[in-house]
């Protein structure tokens, strides 16, 4: 059963699908995607456990570059787990402002395991498109930490092993998050009007501080992104600007719930 949405937490009727394509994940390509590391991890990696993770990043095409993203235990304790950035790549592609992306996903089933697309840039910019742990069976995380807002949203479309359509509107004034066509939380804060930001794609494994461990006998987990895609309109003027950080701060309050950084349950509002 979907989790009700607040007065005015709804994004408005999307704009049409037909504006121009400037972006289409190809994870095959060594161009687009840089495999194996990245600045979100202390050092661009390959470990990073004071964010709750076990992961020990590896530039293994098996573990990314298909779009099934996997995760395998290790002797040490870690797990191997897949990683791909646009952040250092040769295109060196960013999402900005205004953009819509929209992706197709089909979630893990195994406990542990911590899938999410998210965006990074200088140790901040970060939107979660969608984070999800298979513990929290029903429920999507979706969160702007540009400025402070996030969701927990129960659906049940949502579940371990389901496929499900993602769609997220970086707005100046307002992130919106659409599942499977249909319209579920807008953060009434948006990302400024200079905002711009690397796209991550990738499977982490939890160490059990707020979400359970693998269970002892799981060896191996995945997810995968069967499509990826930005859009961009072309009304928008939003160039990066490299000295711009989140852009115009003269926003209103937000519309949508917001929660703190953990709840009750043991969410993680960082993937």
């Amino acid at each position: 059963m979907t989790e009700p949405l607040p007065a005015g937490s709804l994004p408005a009727p999307g704009r049409a699908l037909a504006t121009p394509v400037v972006f289409t994940a190809d994870f095959t390509s060594t161009t687009q995607w840089v495999a194996g590391r990245s600045w979100a991890y202390p050092g661009g990696g390959p470990v990073n456990p004071h964010d709750d993770k076990l992961d020990y990043l590896v530039a293994d095409a098996d573990y990314s570059r298909s779009g099934v993203f996997r995760a395998r235990r290790r002797r040490d304790g870690r797990w191997n787990t897949g990683l791909l950035t646009t952040e250092g790549s040769e295109e060196g592609f960013t999402v900005r402002a205004g953009d819509v992306l929209e992706a197709r996903v089909r979630l893990p089933k195994e406990i542990g395991a911590w899938p999410a697309i998210w965006t990074w840039r200088d140790g901040d910019q970060e939107i979660d498109i969608f984070e999800y742990h298979p513990d929290n069976p029903d429920l999507l995380e979706f969160t702007n930490h540009v400025r402070g807002t996030n969701r927990y949203h129960r659906d049940e479309a949502v579940r371990p092993g389901a496929w499900v359509d993602l769609r997220t509107v970086f707005g100046t004034r307002s992130v919106d998050w659409w599942l499977n066509g249909r319209p579920v939380f807008t953060d009434g804060r948006g990302v400024g009007r200079r905002w711009h930001a690397y796209l991550i794609v990738n499977l982490s494994v939890c160490a059990g501080r707020y979400h359970p461990a693998p269970r002892q006998g799981t060896t191996e987990m995945s997810y995968e992104v069967s499509h990826l895609l930005v859009r961009r309109p072309a009304t928008v003027d939003a160039a990066p600007d490299a000295t711009s950080e989140a852009g115009d701060r003269d926003v209103p309050a937000a519309t949508g719930e917001e929660r703190p950084t953990h709840t009750p349950e043991g969410e993680s509002a960082a993937p």
